[in-house]
């Protein structure tokens, strides 16, 4: 049985042990996140690995640009982005 609130798709404990492959299909399909509850409770959120993934790498990214804005507020010297875009263009000539 699929229950949907609001976009999540809510699944039994049971539907996740009984129809794995079922779970796992609409997990790769739709892109969202499965919660999984057990007793009527919220228990478990499932999504596929390259859901997964994407998550960690933005995750990641915006972690870094909160550090360098961090950085910029604290008074760490910033650069125009035409001197940017020069120190691209030769790290990246250099490889």
């Amino acid at each position: 049985m699929k229950v949907s609130v609001q976009g999540m798709i809510i699944k039994a404990s049971a539907t996740l042990r009984n129809d794995y492959t079922t779970i796992s299909n609409l997990a790769k399909e739709t892109k969202e996140p499965i919660y999984i509850t057990k007793n009527g409770e919220g228990d478990l959120g499932l999504m596929s690995i390259d859901v997964f993934e994407k998550r960690e790498q933005i995750l990641e990214l915006r972690s870094r640009v909160l550090q360098a804005e961090q950085k910029r507020l604290s008074g760490a010297k910033t650069m125009r982005v035409s001197e940017a875009r020069k120190a691209l263009r030769e790290r990246f000539d250099e490889t």
